[in-house]
């Protein structure tokens, strides 16, 4: 079901549960601000999602209440997978759902990152 970011904090979302180690996740990067780990489905040869440890709906969200560390953390982490996924040279792309209207489905902020093949155009007509 798609979230409403205006909607308090949901501790019962899975990427919650997957932060208290409640769920598993095949991790590839970890800090004190962020988690990075293979999507469950995914959508590309590479399609890894990273997200805030803290407790955030949305962009939005984010913006407004993490620190300048948690926020530098993520965009760190986002850069640094990237990275050491070798998709940089190859290109890649990053994606963040807002909203029941942008298809968002767990409401915790995340960034999923794509790669491994040409993604083609952002949006189809």
């Amino acid at each position: 079901m798609p979230v409403d970011p205006t909607q308090p904090y949901d501790e019962s979302n899975v990427f919650a549960k997957i932060l208290r180690g409640e769920l598993p996740c095949k991790k590839v990067y970890e800090d004190d601000h962020a988690l990075a780990f293979h999507d469950i489905n995914p959508m590309a040869p590479v399609h890894i999602l990273v997200i805030p440890k803290g407790p955030y709906v949305s962009w939005d969200d984010f913006s407004e209440r993490a620190s300048d560390a948690e926020i530098a953390g993520l965009v760190r982490a986002v850069g640094l997978v990237a990275r050491d996924a070798g998709m940089v040279v190859q290109g890649y792309r990053l994606l963040s759902n807002v909203g029941k209207r942008s298809g968002q489905e767990v409401p915790h902020l995340h960034v999923h990152i794509f790669g491994g093949e040409p993604l083609g155009p952002m949006l189809a007509r």
